[in-house]
């Protein structure tokens, strides 16, 4: 049964996408089944794998909202070892209507039952909120994975997403936990980044990624190109950042099983 992760942090511009579409076509590399789904309406996931997402005849929406079977929806973008279940702006909708239905948090959970044999991983991208949508991501994983930047309000949302983790899993996943925090965009010259790094490993010890993802320009350009940055320049430092990360992630997955 596929490991799923809900990658996800209510704060923008963390590199919450950058981490899904680069940890996946990682993992992919290592000889990993994987599916990607962008759970986030603006889009940029499946927009960073070369999809046109508004030519895209099936997406999450359809699928959180049972309209399709999460099979049907999956796509094999060109170039790319892994699977995408895409999404566009109508996944906006979503976050309305689900309020009004049944089992609303658990309607992604439903949707991959019967998928989730096939993949050894599945990765969540997630809208930057606590959204309905975020709530159901984080019901159908078995772990988070938090990008987060070395800032100075690095931590201020993150009690936020840190309680609301808390009440899912008493709620409606016990089973959920906190994979790991991982730095990312990090820039070693910077004393503030040094010092809100070391505040995070005193206050979330052991679950800090020894994974650093650095500011790297090959890796800021990739997703222009629609393409992670494994397949756009496999020697940047921003493509081994993330071998290692998938690397961390493996081995934490298996302890943890």
């Amino acid at each position: 049964m596929g490991s799923i992760f809900a990658i996800t942090n209510q704060k923008g511009g963390v590199g919450k996408t950058t981490t899904s579409v680069n940890l996946a076509a990682a993992l992919a590399d290592y000889g990993r089944k994987v599916l990607l789904i962008d759970l986030d309406p603006q889009g940029n996931a499946s927009t960073g794998c070369g999809l046109d997402k508004d030519d895209i005849a099936l997406t999450s929406y359809e699928v959180i909202m049972t309209e399709a079977k999460a099979a049907d929806a999956i796509i094999r973008p060109d170039n790319l070892s892994f699977d995408v279940i895409p999404t566009n702006s109508d996944l906006t909708a979503a976050e309305v209507q689900l309020l009004e239905v049944k089992l609303r948090e658990h309607r992604l959970r439903l949707a991959l039952e019967s998928t989730r044999d096939l993949y050894d991983y599945i990765l969540i991208d997630c809208p930057p909120s606590l959204s309905m949508l975020t709530v159901n991501a984080l019901v159908a994983s078995k772990g988070v994975l938090i990008p987060i930047q070395c800032e100075y309000y690095a931590l201020e949302g993150l009690s936020s997403l840190l309680k609301t983790i808390e009440r899912i899993k008493q709620r409606a996943n016990p089973g959920l936990e906190i994979t790991g925090l991982l730095r990312t965009m990090f820039d070693a010259r910077n004393n503030l980044a040094n010092q809100v790094s070391r505040q995070l490993i005193n206050h979330f010890q052991g679950k800090v990624f020894h994974s650093i993802i650095p500011r790297n320009v090959r890796l800021a350009e990739a997703p222009s190109h629609g393409l992670p940055v494994i397949n756009y320049d496999r020697t940047s430092r921003g493509s081994i950042a993330y071998m290692a990360l998938a690397s961390e992630l493996m081995r934490r997955d298996k302890k943890a099983a």
